[in-house]
């Protein structure tokens, strides 16, 4: 059992919670909790960390993955796993993950894709609930302008509530050039705009299509907001004049859902 807070792989966890930049020369990520656990790839899974009362809980799941993984779980006392944790109320369980990487082809592709596209969230909850929601919602992929927050951001990860796993994202540099690329692939691109002439539960979905999500305090750049198809509002009642970008994109996204349901039904 690891007992200091000063033993090399605790410094290791703790910088890898801190620090994009060596969660990103690793190729890792950190995940906490139960549900993480249980629902994380056997494939991704590289190190597993836990305190002696979850492994006494949870031994026998702990001993099949780990096995499967060809892991060996090391135990932490419970003051280093506090320390280590991101959370307020640690569970026990921590691990470390092998990100997923995947290409502009893999998030695009498919049959009849709906995607999301993320200009500038900033947020990384508000990140991780969109990848919760999009899965939830039968989103396709979902793509992201390079300043978006960090998708492996410990509050994302949790946000995501194990989407992180099954959502397939990328981020890319020249967002305005994607779109376009895309474009003369008959994708039709859709964002929510104040200038809107058409309310969005007005028009149609089925195609191939994508939604332009903007930053949370000043909605999509312009020269992103240029690249859209079609403008399309969300209407509002009282002194709201835009709803969290989550939460539009929620509005957005089930509306569409809610189409092809429909199409494929009929």
């Amino acid at each position: 059992m690891i007992t200091s807070t000063s033993n090399i792989k605790v410094k290791r966890l703790v910088s890898l919670k801190k620090k994009k930049k060596l969660r990103d020369s690793e190729k890792v990520f950190l995940i906490e909790g139960p549900r993480m656990f249980r629902e994380v790839p056997k494939s991704s899974l590289l190190e597993i960390y836990a305190t002696r009362s979850f492994m006494e809980k949870e031994e026998e799941s702990v001993k099949e993955k780990a096995a499967s993984s060809g892991i060996m779980p090391e135990l932490l006392s419970d003051a280093v796993f506090e320390y280590v944790s991101d959370t307020k109320t640690p569970q026990g369980i921590l691990c470390v993950v092998r990100q997923t990487e995947k290409s502009l082809g893999e998030v695009t592709g498919g049959d009849n894709p709906l995607l999301l596209v993320l200009d500038n969230i900033q947020d990384p909850g508000n990140l991780g609930t969109i990848l919760r929601t999009a899965e939830g919602a039968g989103i396709t992929g979902i793509i992201m302008s390079g300043d978006c927050a960090d998708v492996y951001n410990p509050k994302t990860i949790r946000s995501t509530m194990g989407s992180i796993y099954r959502m397939p994202f990328v981020y890319v540099k020249e967002l305005t050039e994607i779109i376009r690329r895309l474009q003369q692939e008959d994708f039709c691109f859709f964002a929510a705009h104040l200038e809107g002439s058409s309310s969005y539960d007005e028009v149609c979905y089925r195609g191939k299509s994508a939604f332009l999500i903007g930053n949370e305090g000043n909605g999509l750049k312009k020269e992103v907001a240029e690249c859209a198809d079609q403008y399309i509002k969300i209407p509002m009642c009282g002194q709201v004049e835009s709803l969290n970008a989550a939460v539009a994109a929620s509005v957005l996204m089930f509306e569409a859902a809610r189409q092809r349901r429909l199409l494929h039904s009929c």
